[in-house]
């Protein structure tokens, strides 16, 4: 069966890729619904009309919003807590998303880790 690949705009795609590039610490995962990780908790991701999101504390989302016209995400009819998203604009402007991209995984790895669901192979 061949891979899932991302059926949203592909300048969004090479956009949030590049960002993700920016951090050598991060891997992009999932072919059709692009996000990454750390330590099992998401803190972006990429949504099939071009539209990325990125999880921050309470005050990085008031920093965020003081600084760009955004608001919550919704994905399926529910508001996903704690992530803004990142108007198109600055999506284009992979230098100035970059530190935002990286407070991000800066603040997630404050979480306690989530423990995996996959049995350890022995």
């Amino acid at each position: 069966m061949a891979k899932a690949t991302y059926p949203g705009p592909a300048d969004a795609l090479e956009l949030y890729e590049a960002v993700v590039a920016g951090h050598p610490d991060v891997e992009r995962k999932g072919a059709k619904n692009p996000y990454t990780s750390r330590n099992g908790h998401m803190f972006s991701f990429l949504d099939p009309d071009g539209m990325m999101a990125l999880r921050f504390s309470p005050e990085g989302q008031e920093a965020f919003w003081a600084q760009y016209e955004s608001g919550p995400v919704e994905q399926y009819g529910r508001t996903m807590n704690g992530y803004v998203g990142i108007p198109a604009g600055l999506l284009a402007d992979t230098a100035e998303l970059q530190p935002w991209f990286d407070q991000s995984h800066e603040w997630i790895g404050t979480l306690e880790p989530k423990p995996t669901k996959k049995p350890k192979k022995t």
